[in-house]
Parts: C-alpha cells; structure tokens; sequence
C-alpha cells in the first residue's frame, strides 16, 4: 500500500469541502478488531491508512451512538455517547487523532428527526402528559373512533402512528414504531439538538450529514396526505400517498440556519442533507440556499435508479446548474440503504469494465463525490437469505423490497483469511461468496485493479480544477453516450463515456486541440469500446 500522506491544501479561496471526495465507512461492517463479528471504531482506526492511501477528502461515518440496533444505529438511545458494541468515547478521540494525522477530515451522521423509543427523552415523554418533556415527541389524541389521527403512513409499511397505553395518545413515527418522530417545532428540542452538534464539535468533528432532514418537522393540523396519482406497482403503503403533511414543512430551514450558526463558529466545518422523496429536489435546493443553511445536499437520483443512463446523469446533473442562488451537490452512486451499483446497472459479463467506466464518471461530476466502503474494490451486492437477514424493512416486506443487507456486508482485506479479513468472529453478516477474490490485499498486488485505478482517478480530480470545482456543460446525451465539458477558469476538460457494450465513435470539432488525459477501457483515438470512458483537455 502507498504510503497516506497529508493531502494538499484547497485553494484559499475554495473551502476545502468543495468538490471534496468522501468515503463513507458503515461501522458494523468495515473492520472488527475484537472478534465479535461486528465492526467497531478501532477497526476503523487500524485501517484508516487504506482510506487515506485513495487520497479522499474526508470519511463519513454512519452512526456509532448508542442504540438498541432495531435500525442498525439509526434509532439513537443517546446522542453522545458510543455504544459499547463500537467502542469507546476514547476509542473514537482516538479515530479523529488518527483521522486528522493522516489529512482525512472527519464527519458524522446526526439523526434529528426521530430517536430509539428506549432514549431517556421518549421514556420520560411517554409517562405522563404533563411531565417536563412531555411535548419532546409528536403525540395526538385517537379521533372519536379510536383510530390515528390521520391517514400517515411509514416508511417501513404500515400507519406511521402506535398507540401508547400509559399516554392514551398516539406517538408519531415516520420509520420503526421503536423510533418516536422529535417534535423539533419545540424549542426545547432544538435546543437540545443543537447542544448535540457542539458536544461533536467540540470533539473535533469536521461536519456533519444530517439524516432524513426533511421528516424533521411536520404539519402541527395533522392534515391527511392526499393519495398519489399514478397507478404504478406498490409495495408499501407509504407510496400511495403524496408526502406533504408528515414532512417537509416551512419551518426546517429556520432551524437548519440555527444550526449553520452555531457550525460556523468552528471554522471550516462541513454540512450535507440527505433527502429523499417526490420533493427532493425542491428541498434541496431550499435547505442549501444562501450562505445561510447547509452547504450540500444529495438525494437519491442514482441510488435508487435501476439503470445508469446518459439521460439519468443529465437530468441529474440539469438540476444542478452554476448559479449564485442554487446550492451545491453531492453526488452517490451506492451508499448503505442502495444495492451495489454494478449489481444493478451491469451485466455479470461487464461489470470489471463497467466498474471503471463508473468511477471515472463519478470523479468528473460536478460537485462533492461519496463512494461508498468497498466501492474501490468494485463490491457486488450480496444476496443474503431470509434467515439471516437484519435489516428490518426488509424483513416486513420480504421479498418485494431488496434488502439494504446485501450492500452492508463485511469489508474483505485479505482474500485467504477467514471472513476475508474482516473478523476472527462470525460476522454479523455473511461475507459475499465473490469478495475475497476482490480483496484488498489482492487488487494490491495487481496495478491492473479497479483500487489503483480508483487512486489514479481520485488524484487527477484533485489535480485538475475544472474537475474538482468547475461548470458543467453538457455536449451530448445519445442513448448510450454522454459527453460533457467541465471548466475552470484557466482550464476545460472534455469527459466522454459510453455507457454501453458496443463501441461509439465521436471527436470534438477540432479533435487536434485536445489531449488525453486518462482513460478507461480505451485502445485509442476517438473511439469509445464498450464502457470506455475518455478525459481530454484543451490544450489550444
């Protein structure tokens, strides 16, 4: 492995989070150093010279707080504390330490739209109607027949309300009826929020990623959502309905510029939404404008999409033009709630070359780049049995909805350990049959790899403006090729992809003012083989 160096410094000008590449780490799944069989954050600290070594930015860590682990670490029981399954308090001091050492900045998840039902918060909420936190939750009376207050529905399956005997009210829950939705209209609970993002701070976070931002706050009248208009196919009962009353109200980007205060006056921290929905791309734009609010926000464009089209990058990357009023991007195309992108948008027989194809599509996005743990060693998706599965949406609508297990596997490290390295224990999930002939050790030994390729590609984005922090144009969206020009102030590069198997011949005008500068699956000249992907700039 390349000895981790500190990476260089951004432009002055340029906060260092702008066009940045992060990795984002699932910490049940990266490295158990315990033998448990289940990631923890001195795991992650003993292989953080691997992340660093593919000269990223920043990692993300998926939650690590304390939970009862009925959504994996998204139903926090306490805000600011490790649970002991992860480590310690010290063990991740010790993580940002090592982090920094290694010119990796660090960023956590925060989870303020709803806790664990366990959490100290809801246990008190739910034992009186008059207690001091009483009101901390989103609680309504039965309408006169007994049933919930209104027709919302979870994202999970079923009526997004559970009655609750001590109250005799309904508690609201957007996910699990194990995690209570936050009344985060009450200013109490953005109070206690936002002592939440200092107590990270103050720990030396970089940043944060702010989690289903957009279910934070919902109508106090508790209006009925009005059913959606189409006729598609629906496994859930969450998408009959349009999602305009138990999310997404005026009043989140209030608190969201509450929060950016109180960021602001730790330097240069970074913020990303996640947001997910019909709404996205309105919400979006709306938590990131002005200098006021988050900095990025990404949705779900490519991780939900069944294929990887010209025309999916360009209706994506449309959304996002180089305007003062409209915020900047964050672009994935796996993450821990999407199947493994070349599972999805790749034949068996293709996948080696569209894998490279996708990552130089990635670096060349205009905007702030994740890929996901084992994304540079080209991780398929693993297709786990009913009988060990963990995640719970899955478990409820099996087998319509395809579980997010399958992305969450252990990483492999060396190909001729047990569990590839990744435990002395039996894993929490099974290793996928094909991962350890994608280990880390092998595609090490092999310059060929799609990790080395992955190094290579990170560093000319990083090297090159015009990738890093330029416009986008796009020149040309055919059915299976997309070319586009990104720019800078003293630079253009010309980006061309063939997103299919069959070759595609195409030059600029003046092919003889352009120079290549890196390739993928390429034999020459202006000719594209199947999942060949070019990069040139203007050299007259």
């Amino acid at each position: 492995m390349p000895e981790p160096t500190r990476q260089p410094e951004p432009a002055a000008d340029t906060p260092w989070w702008k066009g940045a590449s992060i990795y984002q780490i699932y910490p049940r799944s990266f490295a158990d150093s315990n033998g448990d069989g289940i990631g923890d954050l001195p795991g992650i600290t003993g292989h953080l010279d691997h992340v660093a070594s593919l000269g990223v930015d920043a990692i993300w860590l998926s939650p690590f707080f304390t939970s009862p682990m009925r959504d994996y670490g998204y139903d926090v029981a306490d805000y600011r504390d490790v649970d002991p399954i992860f480590g310690t308090l010290a063990d991740f001091d010790a993580l940002i330490a090592r982090a920094h050492a290694l010119g990796l900045r660090v960023i956590i998840d925060q989870v303020y739209s709803h806790t664990s039902n366990e959490h100290p918060w809801f246990v008190e909420s739910r034992s009186s109607r008059t207690n001091p936190k009483a009101d901390w939750y989103v609680w309504a009376d039965a309408k006169p027949d007994g049933s919930p207050p209104s027709n919302w529905q979870s994202v999970f399956g079923g009526p997004a309300w559970t009655w609750d005997a001590r109250r005799r009210q309904y508690y609201l829950h957007n996910f699990l009826k194990e995690q209570p939705q936050l009344h985060v209209h009450d200013a109490a609970v953005q109070e206690e929020l936002l002592d939440t993002a200092r107590f990270w701070l103050d720990r030396g976070v970089d940043g944060f990623r702010l989690d289903a931002i957009n279910f934070a706050m919902h109508d106090p009248a508790l209006t009925d959502n009005p059913p959606v208009a189409d006729n598609g196919i629906k496994t859930r009962s969450f998408d009959f309905q349009r999602h305009i009353h138990n999310q997404s109200h005026a009043d989140i980007p209030g608190f969201l510029e509450r929060l950016r205060r109180l960021i602001d006056t730790y330097g240069d921290r970074f913020t990303v939404a996640e947001v997910g929905g019909a709404e996205s791309d309105r919400e979006m734009k709306l938590f990131t404008r002005g200098n006021a609010r988050l900095n990025s926000a990404y949705g779900f464009d490519f991780l939900y999409a069944s294929t990887l089209e010209p025309r999916t990058v360009a209706d994506a990357i449309t959304l996002w033009p180089a305007q003062a009023e409209t915020g900047w991007p964050s672009w994935a195309f796996e993450n821990h709630d999407a199947p493994r992108a070349v599972s999805r948008w790749a034949a068996p027989e293709h996948r080696d070359a569209f894998a490279r194809m996708k990552m130089l599509l990635l670096v060349c996005l205009r905007g702030n780049i994740f890929l996901y743990y084992g994304e540079e060693l080209g991780l398929t998706q693993v297709d786990v049995p009913f009988a060990l599965l963990r995640d719970p949406e899955a478990i409820a609508n099996w087998p319509l909805t395809l579980s997010r297990d399958g992305a969450r596997t252990p990483m492999p490290w060396r190909s001729d350990a047990p569990q590839a390295g990744f435990s002395d224990g039996t894993p929490w999930l099974p290793v996928g049959a094909d991962h350890p002939s994608l280990a880390v050790d092998r595609q090490e030994r092999d310059p060929g790899s799609l990790l080395h390729l992955t190094r290579r590609l990170l560093a000319l984005r990083k090297a090159n403006p015009a990738l890093a922090t330029g416009d986008l144009t796009l020149v040309e969206v055919a059915p299976t090729l997309l070319v586009f020009e990104r720019r800078a102030a003293n630079q253009t590069m010309l980006c061309l992809f063939n997103m299919g198997p069959a070759p595609i011949e195409w030059q600029p005008a003046q092919p003889e003012r352009w120079r290549l500068r890196d390739s993928v699956n390429h034999a020459g000249g202006w000719i594209l083989a199947g999942y060949a992907a070019i990069v040139a700039e203007r050299i007259a």
